[in-house]
């Protein structure tokens, strides 16, 4: 099985985490002899400062959205070095939940799709992304069901604004020769599962 970087993105709630897992799963008992799961933001020092940033809700400390392109540009570096880069070198399977293309969507919102590319250029691109398709509606409800503390995103008008943003966010990574892949997320994980599975396979399997 060849050593790839295989990317899982999507709105929060469309079921990236655990698709994520169910793939880095089936990569391993598949012949992979080294299957690396990671996420964005990381688990570096400054993902963790950001996954506190993002659910901070207090006037006095809650940093602007225009500040989390510059966040997240210096955890991806870090992240990518660390975790993506060491992994890839030593023949492993990568699989993120989330990369760049998160930020492109989402801190667009505030900073602009071209703003947000330039701080991301000469990021290595993945093997395959796979963007999961769900509407903001199921999406929410999603992470109503879950409970605990929602982030600045999740709530339905950013996340219809958001959903938006990826459909351009697609078209400009294809465009850049990027392999990137929708996939329906309505039906249920083993649905959504065997289509992610359809699209891996010949990447990893390839001679």
């Amino acid at each position: 099985m060849l050593p790839r970087f295989i990317v899982i993105e999507g709105l929060d709630g469309s079921g990236g985490t655990t698709q994520v897992a169910r793939l880095c799963a089936w990569l391993a008992e598949n012949g992979a002899r080294d299957v690396v799961s990671t996420r964005e933001p990381s688990d570096g020092p400054v993902g963790r400062f950001i996954r506190t940033a993002l659910a901070d809700t207090q006037p006095a400390t809650r940093l602007a959205d225009n500040v989390f392109p510059y966040l997240f540009a210096a955890d991806r570096r870090d992240h990518l070095d660390r975790v993506v880069l060491e992994g890839l070198g030593r023949g492993a399977c990568v699989v993120s939940d989330r990369y760049y293309h998160s930020s492109l969507a989402y801190q667009s919102l505030s900073a602009g799709l071209h703003a947000v590319a330039e701080l991301n250029h000469g990021f290595r691109a993945p093997d395959l992304t796979v963007v999961l398709d769900l509407s903001p509606e199921v999406c929410l409800q999603r992470i109503l069901a879950r409970g605990g503390t929602r982030d600045r995103f999740e709530e339905l008008a950013r996340l219809r604004q958001v959903r938006d943003a990826y459909d351009a966010v697609v078209v400009l990574c294809r465009t850049r020769g990027e392999a990137v892949v929708r996939v329906d997320a309505s039906g249920d994980r083993d649905a959504v599962f065997e289509q992610i599975r359809a699209h891996v396979s010949p990447l990893v399997f390839a001679s």
